[in-house]
C-alpha cells in the first residue's frame, strides 16, 4: 500500500564512502568502531550498519543490547560493542548474541558473569571494555572503584578485559585543552592497570570531532605506550557532517577538517509532499492560535509532514523549506501531521510537488545544522527526532 507521502532518502554508497574517507585518516594510527547507535541517528540501523560492514568496519557501536542483538541479526560476523551497557535481565541476551558490553558498574560486571557461567562460557572468553571517568561524570568507573573493578577480570572468570573506554567530551572544543587533560588522566590510569598485573587490547577513545581535530595520532601514541591498539568511534562524520568546533581554529583549520569539510557526503535527505494549494485574503489567519495573519493575499502550500514527524514546532514562523528550487517560508505554528508554507513568490506550485525539509533541491540545501541553529539544538538531535513513522529508503 502507498504511504503517506513524508519520507527519508538514504544514500548508503555516501556513508560507506564516508566510513572509507574516515577510515583514511586514522590509518594507519587507529582502527574505526562506527556508530550505529540510536537507529543509526535516525539514518536506519538495518541500512546503515551493513553499509559500514561493507565499507570495512569490524566494529559496531550500538547504545544497548536490544540494538545489538538488532545489529548482530544484520551484521553476523561483526563485532558489537554496547555503549550503553548491560540493565538487568540483559546478560542472556548479550552471551547468546555475542554482544561486547562496556562496563562501569559492578553489578554489570555481576549480569554479565553470571550469564556467562549460565551458558557454560570458558574462563576469559567474554570481552568487556571498561570505561573509565575522566571528567565527564556520567558513566565510568573512578579512581576510587578501578581496584575492585579490575579485580573481577580473575583467572577462573569468564569475563576478560578487552578495552579501556573513555568519553572526551570537549573534543569539538578547538583549544583542544579539555582533551589534554582527559588524555593524561587516562594514562595515569592505564598505569595503574598495568600496575594491577592487568592488560587490555583497546584502547576506545575518540569521536569524530576528535578524529577531525587530528587527535588519531596521540591516541595512538597513548595507546602504544601501554601496548594497545587504538579504537576510534566516529558517529556524526559517517553521517556526512563535521562537528562544529567552538571556537574555531586559528589561522587554519587541522589538515584533517579542511579535508573533511570537501570530502564527506551527506546521507539523508527528508522530503514531503504538497497535498494543496489554496489562495487567501489578507486578514486570514494560519495555523493554531492565530501566530501568522496574512498582510495580504497569498498562496498557500500544504504539506504531508508535522511535528509527529520529527519538524520541531519552534521552526513555526522562523524557517524555509525547498520547493521547486526556492525557499518556502514556513508559516503558523506546525501542526502533528501538517505544516503551511508561503508559495506566494514560487510559480506554478501545484499538489504532489516534492518538498526538501533536509538535502538539496536545485542547487539550494537546507542541512541539519540550519534546523539546529534556529531551534537552538545540535544536528545529532535533527536527525534522531525524525520520527520512526518516517519510513527510510536507500537510493
Amino acid at each position: 500500500m502507498p504511504t503517506r507521502p513524508c519520507w527519508v532518502e538514504i544514500r548508503t554508497r555516501s556513508f560507506e564512502e564516508n566510513f572509507r574517507f574516515l577510515a583514511g585518516l586514522a590509518a594507519p594510527h587507529a582502527e574505526l568502531l562506527a556508530i550505529v547507535k540510536a537507529d543509526a541517528y535516525g539514518h536506519s540501523l538495518a541500512l546503515c550498519a551493513p553499509a559500514a560492514v561493507c565499507a570495512g568496519a569490524r566494529w559496531l557501536g550500538v547504545t544497548s543490547v536490544e540494538e545489538g542483538v538488532a545489529a548482530r541479526a544484520l551484521c553476523p560476523e561483526a563485532r558489537v560493542l554496547v555503549i550503553g551497557g548491560v540493565f538487568p535481565g540483559q546478560g542472556a541476551a548479550l552471551i547468546a548474541n555475542r554482544l561486547t558490553a562496556v562496563a562501569w558498574e559492578p553489578w554489570q560486571l555481576n549480569e554479565i558473569e553470571i550469564a556467562a557461567q549460565d551458558a557454560g562460557a570458558a574462563a576469559g572468553s567474554v570481552p568487556i571494555h571498561l570505561e573509565i571517568d575522566t571528567g565527564m561524570s556520567r558513566q565510568g568507573v573512578d579512581a576510587a572503584g578501578l581496584l575492585p573493578m579490575l579485580a573481577r577480570f580473575s583467572a577462573g572468570s569468564p569475563l576478560k578485559l578487552e578495552g579501556v573506554m573513555t568519553h572526551l567530551f570537549a573534543a569539538d572544543e578547538a583549544d583542544g585543552t579539555v582533551t589534554e587533560a582527559q588524555l593524561a588522566q587516562l594514562d595515569k590510569v592505564l598505569e595503574q592497570i598495568s600496575a594491577g598485573g592487568q592488560w587490555a587490547e583497546w584502547l576506545n577513545v575518540g569521536n569524530s570531532a576528535a578524529l577531525l581535530a587530528g587527535q588519531a595520532e596521540a591516541i595512538a601514541a597513548l595507546a602504544a605506550r601501554h601496548g594497545m591498539k587504538a579504537l576510534l568511534r566516529p558517529g556524526l562524520a559517517l553521517y556526512g557532517l563535521a562537528p562544529a568546533y567552538e571556537p574555531t581554529f586559528e589561522p587554519e583549520n587541522p589538515a584533517p577538517l579542511a579535508t573533511a569539510l570537501t570530502r564527506l557526503q551527506p546521507v539523508l535527505s527528508w522530503k514531503t509532499r504538497v497535498t494543496g494549494v489554496r489562495t487567501i485574503p489578507a486578514g486570514a489567519v494560519v495555523g493554531y492560535n492565530g501566530t501568522f495573519v496574512a498582510t495580504e493575499p497569498m498562496r498557500l502550500a500544504l504539506l504531508a509532514a508535522g511535528y509527529a514527524d520529527g519538524i520541531d514546532r519552534h521552526l513555526g514562523n522562523h524557517f524555509s523549506l525547498l520547493v521547486r528550487g526556492q525557499r518556502a517560508p514556513l508559516i503558523g505554528l506546525v501542526s502533528m501531521d501538517q505544516t503551511v508554507v508561503d508559495v506566494t513568490d514560487i510559480p506554478s506550485v501545484k499538489p504532489g510537488d516534492e518538498v526538501v525539509l533536509i538535502g538539496t533541491q536545485q542547487g539550494e540545501t537546507i542541512t541539519a545544522f540550519d534546523h539546529a541553529d534556529v531551534t537552538g539544538t545540535i544536528p545529532w538531535e535533527v536527525f534522531t527526532r525524525i520520527a520512526a513513522r518516517v519510513l527510510r529508503i536507500a537510493v
